[in-house]
C-alpha cells in the first residue's frame, strides 16, 4: 500500500505502548489520517463505526483489540467481557470471530502469546492476500475490463487486498486493466475508497452508479467481475456488501465470469449455507444522509431523501454458489462446491 510515495498498512499494533494504529477510512478520500486507540473498547468502537472496515482489516483489528484486553488486565471476567464486546461489533464478517477466538485461546496461555497471535493473524492476512493476487492474475487478460463492487482492496485488508489484488498484479505485469468501480451505496466505499486506491496506483478506472453495471454488461463492455466476501458458507454461498447479489445475477444472465476473492479465514465450515448468515442491519442515517466536502472544502452532512421518510439499510446480501464462477483463495482457484475439500 503506497500513499504519496510511502508504504502503509491498513491497521497495525505497537507492543511498546499497547496502541492499535489504523488509517481513518471514514475521512477518506478527502483526508488521509492515521489514528490510534489505547484500549480494546476504543479499538472495538473503531470496528463498529467503520473507521476500519473490510473483512481482513476487521479481523486484524479485532485480534489486536483482544490482545489489548489481555495486556490491560488478565482477570478472567475482564477478558471474557472484552471478548464478548469485540465480537458484538460486526456480526457478519467471519474474520472477526476467527481472530478473536485465536487470540483469546493464545491469551489463556500468556499475554505474550496473545500479542504474538494477533500479529500472526495480521501477517497471515497480508501474505494470503499477496497470493490471491498472484492466482487471480492468471485469470486476467490484456486490457481486461473488470467490474468490482464495494472495496476489497488493500484498505479492506492489512495489505494487498482480495478483489483488487489480481488487478494490482495484472497492472504490474503490464496488462493494462481497466476497472469499473461501483459507487456502492449507501456508504460509497467504491466511489470513495476503491477509486482512491486505484488513483494512488495510477490504474485506469471509472466510477459508475450501482444501477449502471447491467447496462455495461449488456453492451459487452465488461470482461469479468471480481468481488470480495465477508463470509463464505460451507456450500459456497457468499455474503458480501449489499448489491453483490444483483451483480451476480446480471453477470450470469450475460455469461460474464463472476469471481469472489477471499482468504480461507473467510470460509465458515460451521455455516451450512447462506441462509444461516446473520445480515447486519445498519442505521438508516447511512442511507438518508451523506457526508462530504462542500465547495469551500468544509465537511458537511446533507439529506438525500424526503424529510420524514425512513429507510431500511441491510449491509450485506448473499450470493448463491451457483452464480459464482470460482473463488480465488491463497491456496488456488476453486469452484464453490470444492472449498470444503480444499480449504483445510
Amino acid at each position: 500500500m503506497i500513499v504519496n510515495g510511502k508504504h502503509y498498512k491498513t491497521v497495525w499494533y505497537s507492543s511498546e505502548d499497547n496502541l492499535v494504529y489504523m488509517i481513518d477510512q471514514v475521512k477518506l478520500p478527502f483526508k488521509f489520517e492515521i489514528i490510534s486507540f489505547k484500549n480494546y473498547v476504543e479499538t472495538a468502537e473503531a470496528i463498529r463505526t467503520m473507521i476500519v472496515r473490510g473483512a481482513g482489516a476487521i479481523g486484524a483489528a479485532a485480534g489486536f483489540a483482544m490482545a489489548q484486553a489481555f495486556v490491560e488486565n488478565r482477570d478472567e471476567d475482564f477478558v471474557n467481557k472484552a471478548k464478548e464486546y469485540i465480537s458484538s461489533t460486526r456480526p457478519t464478517a467471519v474474520n472477526l470471530f476467527y481472530a478473536v477466538e485465536k487470540v483469546y485461546a493464545a491469551g489463556m496461555v500468556s499475554t505474550l502469546e496473545a500479542v504474538n497471535a494477533a500479529v500472526e493473524v495480521a501477517e497471515e492476512d497480508e501474505e494470503n492476500c499477496r497470493r490471491i493476487g498472484e492466482y487471480g492474475n492468471s485469470l486476467i487478460g490484456e486490457n481486461y475490463r473488470i467490474l468490482t463492487h464495494c472495496n476489497a482492496g488493500w484498505l479492506a485488508f492489512v495489505d494487498y487486498g482480495t478483489a483488487l489484488a489480481p488487478v494490482y498484479v495484472a497492472n504490474e505485469n503490464g496488462k493494462n486493466p481497466f476497472v469499473f468501480v461501483d459507487e456502492t451505496r449507501p456508504r460509497g466505499q467504491g466511489a470513495r475508497l476503491t477509486a482512491w486506491e486505484l488513483n494512488q496506483s495510477s490504474i485506469n478506472h471509472r466510477v459508475i452508479a450501482d444501477n449502471a453495471a447491467a447496462f455495461y454488461m449488456s453492451g459487452g463492455r465488461i470482461d469479468m467481475v471480481i468481488v470480495g466476501a465477508d463470509r463464505i458458507a460451507a456450500n459456497g454461498d457468499v455474503a458480501n456488501k449489499i448489491g453483490t447479489l444483483e451483480k451476480a445475477i446480471a453477470a450470469n444472465y450475460y455469461g460474464i465470469p463472476f469471481y469472489v476473492a477471499a482468504p480461507s479465514s473467510t470460509f465458515d465450515r460451521n455455516c451450512t449455507s447462506g441462509k444461516e448468515i446473520i445480515i447486519e442491519e445498519r442505521d438508516e442515517r447511512e442511507l438518508l444522509y451523506h457526508t462530504g466536502p462542500d465547495r469551500t472544502g468544509q465537511m458537511v452532512e446533507i439529506q438525500l431523501a424526503s424529510p420524514g421518510s425512513h429507510g431500511l439499510n441491510p449491509a450485506f446480501d448473499v450470493t448463491p454458489a451457483e452464480l459464482i464462477t470460482g473463488i480465488i483463495t491463497e491456496k488456488g482457484i476453486f469452484k464453490p462446491n470444492q472449498l470444503l475439500d480444499n480449504l483445510k
